[in-house]
């Protein structure tokens, strides 16, 4: 299995801004992540960012950097980018690491990229557990995922789905949002514009759906704990660090 990780960083954040560079137990988020995607089985980490603030800080614990354009609306067309810089062929794989997951199991982004490399018939990859509580269920930030029988994904939503889903019944899946993609599939996906079920369920996703690409989700093998979108989220991965 071959592939590599790329990380997209962008300094500003909504809630959080400059995000991937706050302090966690003494280093920033963006190497926090970095060293976990390191020790994962990929051939070669990068960080791609638009920000000279982030490659500074990056470029300062060892990391390789790809400068991108500011023009970027998402992380894939970010990750696109470096893969277009790096020449990689149609056929790498690249997985897309989030660089506010600080915790990511480097054994999942193994499960990602072993998915897709021994799944033929998929351009994209991801992951997903089952739902535990009702809550999540009803929470719209809580993206659901439902499968066909081959691991193929039929649909992602906002809402609970199947109708009444239940945690009991395991039925109800939450998606984790990390992607292995063949490079064909990301330079394809670049030119396709918005889905219209995109724009509705604000999920970026259902554009690969709508224009005929397979994903494949594999229930994860390994907890993967919350990532940081919030100052709540941002303490609890701070005490959790600090505890270790």
């Amino acid at each position: 299995m071959t592939f590599s990780v790329v990380i997209p960083a962008r300094y500003a954040a909504s809630r959080l801004p400059g995000k991937a560079l706050l302090d966690i137990a003494g280093k920033p988020m963006i190497q926090r992540t970095f060293e976990q995607a390191q020790a994962s089985a990929a051939t070669a980490v990068y960080i791609a960012t638009d920000d000279e603030r982030i490659k500074t800080v990056a470029e300062g614990f060892g990391a390789r950097v790809c400068m991108t354009s500011t023009e970027h609306r998402s992380g894939t067309d970010r990750l696109q980018e470096v893969a277009e810089q790096l020449q990689f062929g149609d056929e790498h794989i690249v997985v897309n690491v989030q660089a506010d997951e600080p915790l990511i199991p480097p054994a999942a982004i193994n499960q990602v990229a072993d998915n897709l490399t021994t799944h033929a018939d998929a351009g994209i990859a991801t992951l997903c557990e089952a739902i535990g509580s009702q809550a999540q269920i009803d929470d719209p930030n809580v993206v659901k995922v439902v499968i066909d029988n081959l691991g193929h994904a039929l649909y992602f939503s906002r809402s609970a789905i199947p109708w009444q889903g239940s945690a009991s019944a395991r039925n109800c899946f939450r998606h984790i949002g990390i992607y292995a993609y063949r490079v064909s599939t990301l330079n394809r996906f670049v030119q396709w514009p918005a889905s219209a079920l995109e724009i509705q369920e604000k999920l970026e996703q259902l554009r690969a759906l709508s224009n005929g690409v397979k994903v494949q989700v594999a229930l994860c093998e390994q907890a993967i704990p919350p990532g940081v979108d919030t100052e709540h989220d941002l303490e609890a991965v701070r005490s959790l660090l600090a505890e270790a």
